[in-house]
C-alpha cells in the first residue's frame, strides 16, 4: 500500500497593530492558483522551521522576522500529498514588506472574510484565530455576584471577548439567573461566553458554548453538536483525545501553584510547551496566572492565558 509523502510547511500569521493579518494569494503557475494562504513554504532538509519561515518570508514578501511564537500545528491530506503546517505567529519584523513573487496581498481581520477561495488546510486556523487571547473564568462563589457582575462587565469594557461561568457551588436557579445576566453583559459587548459542563444550559439561555472538565471531556465519544467547545486538560492523554473529538480549544495546567487548587503539582512552563509541542488545537495556559504572564504563554506555544482571579 502506497503512502502519500509528508511535506512540512511553515506558515507566518503577520499580524499589525490594528488586529488584521497577512494573507496571500497563490499565483498563476502554482498548485492551487487563486487559492488564498497564509504566507511560508516548504521547510529544506536539514533547516531548522523558523530559519525555514524567515528565507521563505524574505522571498515572497523582503521581510526579516524580528519576533514570532510557534502557535499550531495542522495536518491536512490533499490528492498529493500531507502537509504538515507549522504555523508561527509574527508579531515584528523588518523590511519592507512587497508581493516578489506576483501574489495578491489582503490584511483581514478576525470574524471576517473579505477574500475566497482559502487553501482548505488553512480554514481551521482562521477559525482558532477568532478566539481571543485572555479567557476569564467567573469567581461568584468568592467574590459575590454582584462585585463578580461588575467586574466582568468592566472587563468587557476593557476589551474582554471570551468568559467562562463556572460556579460549581452554585444551585441551578441561582446559576441560571447569574448567567443569564452574564450572557446580557457578553452580548452588548461582543463577547462569548461558555458555562462549565452544562449543554442543557448553554442550549436554555442562548449562551455561545460549553467548557467541559476534563472528566466529561473523557467521557465524550464525538464532539457535542454546539457552536463553541473548550475542555480542561492536565495530560497527554486527554489532549489527544481533545484533539480527535475535534474540540474547538483547550485549557492547560496548572501551570503555576493555584489558589483554586492548592494540592495539585504545577507542571511549569517546561513541560506545558512539551505536551503542546506540534499540538493542533488553540491552547490557554491556566494556573496561577496573571496578565503579564501573557508574553510567557505566547513563547512556550500557547494561545493565551485562562484566569480565574488575575484578570480582576
Amino acid at each position: 500500500m502506497s503512502h502519500l509523502p509528508v511535506i512540512e510547511v511553515v506558515a507566518a500569521v503577520i499580524t499589525r497593530s490594528d488586529g488584521s493579518f497577512l494573507l496571500a494569494r497563490r499565483p498563476k503557475g502554482k498548485p492551487y492558483a487563486g487559492y488564498w494562504e497564509f504566507p511560508g513554504g516548504k521547510v529544506e532538509l536539514g533547516e531548522s522551521r523558523l530559519h525555514a519561515l524567515n528565507r521563505e518570508l524574505m522571498e515572497e514578501l523582503g521581510i526579516h522576522i524580528e519576533l514570532a511564537y510557534p502557535w499550531i500545528t495542522r495536518v491536512f491530506t490533499y490528492a498529493h500529498a500531507t502537509v504538515r503546517l507549522y504555523f508561527y505567529k509574527l508579531v515584528k519584523w523588518h523590511g519592507e514588506l512587497r508581493a516578489y513573487e506576483n501574489q495578491e496581498l489582503f490584511w483581514q481581520f478576525t470574524g471576517e472574510f473579505g477574500v475566497a477561495p482559502m487553501l482548505p488546510a488553512n480554514v481551521p486556523v482562521l477559525q482558532a484565530l477568532n478566539l481571543p487571547s485572555v479567557y476569564i473564568i467567573t469567581n461568584a462563589a468568592e467574590l459575590g455576584v454582584q462585585v463578580s457582575l461588575t467586574q466582568i462587565e468592566s472587563s468587557f469594557q476593557q476589551g474582554s471577548r471570551l468568559v467562562q461561568v463556572r460556579e460549581q457551588v452554585m444551585i441551578k436557579d441561582e446559576l441560571r439567573v447569574f448567567a443569564h445576566k452574564v450572557v446580557g453583559l457578553a452580548h452588548r459587548h461582543g463577547a462569548q461566553v461558555l458555562v462549565n459542563n452544562d449543554v442543557e444550559l448553554s442550549r436554555e439561555i442562548g449562551m455561545d458554548g460549553v467548557h467541559f472538565s476534563s472528566v466529561q471531556l473523557m467521557g465524550l465519544s464525538s464532539r457535542p453538536n454546539i457552536n463553541l467547545c473548550g475542555a480542561s486538560c492536565h495530560n497527554a492523554e486527554e489532549l489527544f483525545h481533545a484533539e480527535q473529538l475535534g474540540i474547538d480549544f483547550v485549557v492547560l495546567g496548572p501551570v503555576l501553584p493555584t489558589l483554586s487548587h492548592p494540592g495539585a503539582a504545577p507542571m511549569g512552563w517546561r513541560k506545558f510547551a512539551a505536551l503542546i509541542h506540534d499540538f493542533s488545537l488553540p491552547v490557554y495556559a491556566l494556573g496561577g496566572l496573571r496578565l503579564e504572564d501573557l508574553t510567557t504563554a505566547w513563547e512556550h506555544g500557547g494561545h493565551g492565558i485562562a484566569m480565574m482571579r488575575g484578570w480582576a
